[in-house]
């Protein structure tokens, strides 16, 4: 166990010793404080609530912070082959699935250390500029009625289940084709493009659409309790969940399947 946490720790330090990562964090803390800043001086802070500043910085910060955690996850195993330093990794003591698993959850700490810098500083720039009384202000368009800090808490957990979905793809890919940008690539289009797909697949009146993977990326129409992100196509958090978990299990193996026979010798 020693040692398969210093192999972790082996992977952060290649994480963190990288000035892109400081630059990625940097941008995580600087835009809400810029973004809240900007409104106040605008004139909208007598207005604006906290809690709705915090939804909208939290919504596009998970956007960059799936980006950023999706270029590492790529390059966490393209990068080692590009490189040739994946040879040093293999003639160690330890299996390829165990470097493979070691550089899978340093990249999954990744994620979970910036959405945890996301929210702490959301959360404190936008208490000490704006009207912070907790009402029920976000979830009132949804019908919900649950409080503004029950919103923000299920919004951060649902995103990030997306975010693990699709690095976890983003890693597949990497392990896969060995290509960083082919894998970053595939990654961002599945971001981007999943609500255009999840609109055109609605149109179909087809049971099978509810088990379609873009069906279910954005998981925020759960909030209170909705029906689901698949209009037309009534679905429970806890099937979605479970649809994700049927990928979340086959992007894994191709990943493990993949890089266990893995040629390194060119």
């Amino acid at each position: 166990m020693a040692n398969f946490m210093n192999l972790i720790l082996n992977e952060n330090m290649k994480i963190y010793r990288r000035i892109r990562t400081w630059i990625m964090l940097g941008l995580i803390v600087v835009i809400p404080i810029l973004v809240s800043l900007i409104v106040l001086l605008a004139g909208g802070g007598d207005d604006t609530s906290s809690w709705v500043m915090m939804s909208l910085e939290s919504y596009f910060l998970f956007m960059l912070i799936t980006v950023f955690t999706v270029v590492v996850a790529s390059d966490s195993v393209a990068g080692e082959f590009s490189q040739g330093t994946i040879k040093l990794l293999l003639i160690r003591p330890w299996s390829r699935s165990t470097i493979l698993l070691s550089k899978y959850i340093a990249t999954i700490l990744f994620g979970i250390g910036f959405t945890i810098v996301a929210f702490i500083v959301t959360l404190l720039v936008n208490m000490a500029l704006f009207n912070s009384t907790s009402t029920t202000e976000l979830s009132d368009g949804l019908l919900s009625g649950i409080s503004d800090w029950n919103y923000i808490i299920q919004v951060y957990l649902l995103k990030f289940v997306t975010l693990i979905l699709i690095v976890t793809f983003g890693f597949m890919m990497s392990s896969a084709f060995r290509s960083s940008g082919l894998a970053i690539g595939l990654s961002l289009a599945l971001l981007f493009a999943g609500n255009l797909i999840t609109g055109l697949f609605a149109l179909a009146n087809k049971a099978w659409v509810k088990y379609v993977l873009f069906m279910h990326l954005d998981l925020s129409p759960y909030i209170g309790g909705g029906s689901g992100p698949i209009p037309n196509h009534p679905t429970t958090l806890g099937f979605s969940l479970s649809v994700l978990a049927v990928y979340f299990v086959i992007f894994n193996l191709v990943s493990w399947t993949v890089f266990r026979k893995r040629d390194v010798a060119a």
